[in-house]
């Protein structure tokens, strides 16, 4: 009887539930599969079985772990350096009155542009010989031009930048909202009881809008761990001299479809997916711990 009554909801639900059986459920469900299995994509008939070898193989590279390494040092300083602008940006809009929605579309740009564009415009700019690093040798913040593409420890950095201007409107936009749900009555008692504006924000704004950072911040985890597009227009699917910018989705490409070893490329991406999985489901614990008290 219920269906009948609302076959309408589920006809406008059918596309989705396509989508996710045919491109979400079976693909994961394959790939389970093929993590038992020897595959070579040129020799399907030589498919064998090979149990948990897969899985050793892939938990003892140590290949595997430095991407993961990497890929982890990016986000740290993403998701810390995206937060922080983000929220500044929110929180001074929100004091704007005129022309704000000028200056909140003029800030999301960024979001709307196309990565790859604004991958090179970025390359362009961070450049040895670009503006950027010319104003820094040109006020003596450097000695010399830096090849950050070259070195061991600056990739991940100067993409976790670019990554954060790319994507600090969305945080931007999602703080906003949440700020606007706040009940103007609690700054009004505030600014009764003498608070400054630095004190309102810590005692009512970020309290009231924890939903919003939760999301965002678990949003970020899981997009961010899976990174692919900004190195692999910057790096060769190695990830550039010394392995510094080799992320675990790049390396599953590599191994898929260089080496053309699925079975092991299939265990990769169910390993990050746990890995997803176990640092999204602490994060959310630990931003919840206060809720529970």
């Amino acid at each position: 009887m219920k269906f009948k009554e609302n076959w309408i909801a589920y006809l406008f639900l059918m596309p989705w539930i396509l989508y996710f059986l045919v491109f979400l459920l079976y693909p994961f469900f394959l790939s389970f599969q093929n993590s038992f299995l020897d595959i070579n994509v040129l020799n399907p008939e030589n498919t064998r079985f090979v149990g948990l070898g897969n899985w050793l193989m892939v938990a003892t590279d140590a290949k595997f772990w430095l991407s993961l390494f990497n890929v982890l040092f990016n986000q740290i300083i993403f998701v810390a350096l995206s937060f922080v602008i983000a929220l500044t940006a929110a929180l001074m809009l929100n004091e704007v009155t005129f022309m704000a929605s000028l200056f909140r579309t003029i800030l999301f740009v960024p979001v709307i542009t196309s990565i790859t564009v604004a991958m090179i415009i970025f390359d362009f700019l961070a450049a040895p010989t670009g503006p950027i690093q010319s104003s820094l040798v040109g006020t003596g913040l450097l000695d010399q031009p830096v090849f950050w593409k070259f070195e061991q420890w600056l990739p991940m950095p100067v993409i976790a930048v670019f990554s954060s201007w790319k994507w600090f409107g969305v945080q931007m936009i999602i703080f906003l909202g949440g700020i606007a749900s706040i009940n103007k009555s609690l700054y009004e008692a505030a600014e009764l009881d003498g608070a400054s504006w630095w004190r309102k924000v810590t005692c009512i704004t970020l309290p009231m809008i924890k939903p919003q950072i939760v999301f965002v911040l678990t949003i970020n985890i899981i997009n961010g761990l899976q990174m692919f597009v900004e190195v692999f227009m910057n790096f060769d699917l190695q990830g550039g001299p010394y392995n510094a910018a080799l992320t675990p989705v790049l390396y599953l490409y590599q191994t898929g479809f260089e080496q053309m070893k699925m079975g092991q490329a299939s265990t990769i991406g169910l390993l990050l997916a746990l890995i997803i999985y176990t640092l999204t489901m602490m994060q959310l614990k630990l931003t919840s711990k206060g809720d529970n008290q």
